[in-house]
């Protein structure tokens, strides 16, 4: 099990070095989370970040209501800034986390990253790649609700589904987009008719078929 772990972890994050490789399997605990199982809720202290060795994970916000809005998706090979912060500065998570299919993670205590930073380069490097790439994920979240239309909104977050769940069948209801776009099933089911209509896409029972996009 041990060597399955490594070939894990050398698979996705090819950058570390074989002793940074090895200091993670001494001190991380490797877990496996089914599909919608909660790995992070708002206001949970955290207290080890999360390095995906396989599946995929939704990070987001919810409301009061328990609307909630997509921030970004983690795929292998990535790690969650956020987590990252909130457990180096013992803080709570202002957000969730989710599995969207079987997925499997690298919990990595607190403690050691830190200590990582001063004494392994590619860890360096890969936190501060890790921060930019979630702030440039925001960015590009915050002027979609920003500056677009819902339509526009929409055709975004299904291409972005696409992306990263590597496949063109994405397995949603309307009142789950609906939620996450706060709005109105009314309106997500109102749009996906008319994408449909333009060749779009094809809509099946809590199925969306992407065609031309």
């Amino acid at each position: 099990m041990q060597q399955q772990y490594d070939n894990h972890l050398r698979t996705n994050f090819p950058v570390f070095e074989k002793e940074l490789i090895d200091e993670i399997e001494h001190t991380g605990e490797f877990r496996t989370f089914m599909p919608d199982e909660i790995l992070m809720r708002k206001g949970q202290f955290m207290r080890s970040t999360m390095l995906v060795i396989s599946g995929l994970l939704k990070i987001y916000r919810e409301d009061e209501d328990g609307s909630e809005f997509l921030m970004y998706y983690l795929k292998p090979g990535e790690a969650c800034a956020l987590s990252m912060v909130c457990a180096a500065r013992h803080e709570a998570s202002p957000v969730m986390a989710k599995a969207v299919a079987e997925t499997e993670v690298m919990m990595v205590p607190v403690d050691t990253m830190s200590e990582w930073m001063a004494k392994y380069k590619s860890w360096y490097q890969f936190v501060i790649e890790t921060y930019r790439s979630r702030f440039d994920e925001l960015l590009l979240t915050l002027d979609n609700v920003a500056f677009r239309s819902m339509d526009e909104r929409l055709a975004f977050y299904l291409k972005r589904a696409k992306e990263a769940q590597h496949t063109n069948n994405i397995e949603i209801s309307h009142q789950e987009i609906a939620n996450e776009l706060n709005t109105s099933r009314e309106v997500i089911s109102r749009l996906l008719k008319k994408m449909e209509q333009k060749g779009m896409l094809a809509l099946h029972r809590n199925v969306i078929e992407l065609k031309n996009l």
